[in-house]
């Protein structure tokens, strides 16, 4: 195909001015603008005069419009703090007849798309309405992204989500890691809730979470945890890694000391916060997936008494490979499946003749509960059925989550 030979066919078309004639051979060279690249073409292809863009048939005078486009959209993020920014357009039914027509009848491998020439455009326009402010095309995760409607001028923004980073200690027993609608209801609100819709006061989530908000100015979010503990289980050590999830930030600049005194001082005695930094959306996933080794401090509680060197030897043949199916307590909200994992180490002490202290490091996904009582058999090997009598975990505690497991 000549180009010289498909542009003097487009000029001959029809009035086209020199950008919608230059973007159809956009891929020829580069550096060069769509309106002079159609100059050039126009002028060696014997296409005559330039066409007026309020003429052309193919733009009808669309892109002087867009500067007021990307001044709305300036407008709308006036008090938003962002680095980065994308346009997106959704063409009116002609546009897209148009981009139709064109590639059935005049067929270019060169082509530009409409669509990514007024983005361009639009992007460059929005730069400008910027006044100093400093920020970059993003085309993976934007932190705001508009989407012009050509058919109306509709502008309609999407923010994305701001991440932050952490660790939580949790001191204090009964407090779900998030928000547990209540079982009766289910959030509705009743007398067993005492119309709070919950299940449980509070959560870990409900206590860190309102002073991102207030700090950025979000509009609600997420508590993403590496795990979660049991409710009555403390989070102890130096904490569980998890990913604060802001929507629609204001600010995504924040100063994580002072959030962290705050969440600290109102929380004082339930939960701590600690390690806090700025994170990515993908961490939310590595947090969620991970699968760190853990160290648990559980006091239990014998049916019987035993002897030190019995509770010794029983307590040192966990350490290996476990077998154990998703336990009967939460088998209604996880899959029922046959795990198998590791206890790496196993120590522990009688208090009296009747309840015992131990302490386990094992990899992540192991229901240490179910380790000591065996769940009717359902964990193997387990602490009661080495014992030969029945066992049960009093208070457990995490007190090591590993990094890097």
């Amino acid at each position: 195909m000549d180009p010289l030979e498909l542009a003097a066919s487009l000029a001959s078309a029809g009035p086209i001015c020199d950008r919608c004639l230059g973007r159809r051979f956009a891929g020829l060279g580069s550096g060069v603008p769509n309106a002079e690249r159609g100059r050039i073409l126009r002028a060696a292809a014997g296409g005559g005069a330039s066409v007026p863009e309020g003429r052309c048939w193919v733009c009808q005078g669309l892109w002087p419009t867009l500067a007021a486009r990307a001044r709305e959209a300036a407008e709308l993020v006036r008090d938003r703090e962002f680095a980065t920014f994308l346009f997106g357009v959704r063409l009116s039914p002609r546009h897209e007849a148009v981009e139709e027509f064109l590639a059935e009848r005049f067929p270019s491998p060169w082509a530009e798309p409409f669509r990514r020439d007024v983005n361009r455009e639009l992007g460059k326009a929005f730069e400008r309405e910027l006044a100093g402010r400093e920020a970059t095309v993003d085309f993976a995760r934007p932190d705001v992204q508009f989407t012009v409607d050509l058919d109306t001028g509709a502008i309609a923004l999407t923010v994305a989500p701001a991440f932050f980073y952490g660790r939580y200690r949790k001191l204090a027993r009964g407090i779900p890691q998030t928000h547990w609608p209540c079982r009766s209801c289910r959030g509705r609100g009743c007398v067993s809730c005492g119309g709070t819709g919950k299940q449980y006061p509070t959560s870990v989530e409900e206590l860190v979470l309102p002073a991102f908000l207030a700090a950025s100015g979000g509009t609600g979010g997420h508590l993403h945890g590496a795990g979660r503990e049991d409710i009555d289980a403390r989070m102890l050590g130096r904490g569980r890694p998890f990913v604060i999830e802001v929507k629609e930030p204001t600010i995504r600049t924040l100063d994580l000391e002072a959030i962290a005194r705050e969440v600290n001082a109102a929380a004082a005695g339930k939960v701590e916060v600690l390690d806090l930094r700025p994170g990515t959306a993908d961490l939310v996933a590595q947090v969620k997936e991970e699968r760190a080794d853990k160290r648990y401090r559980a006091r239990i509680e014998l049916a019987r008494p035993v002897d030190e060197e019995a509770f010794t030897r029983a307590v040192g043949a966990l350490v290996g490979e476990i077998e154990q199916r998703t336990p009967e307590r939460v088998r209604h909200r996880r899959a029922d499946l046959v795990r198998r994992r590791r206890v790496l180490a196993a120590t522990g002490r009688l208090l009296s003749s009747t309840e015992a202290e131990v302490e386990i490091l094992c990899q992540g996904g192991l229901y240490v509960k179910e380790l000591i009582s065996g769940d009717g058999g359902a964990t193997q090997p387990n602490l009661a059925s080495l014992l030969s009598i029945p066992a049960r975990v009093a208070e457990l505690d995490v007190v090591e989550v590993r990094d890097g497991s």
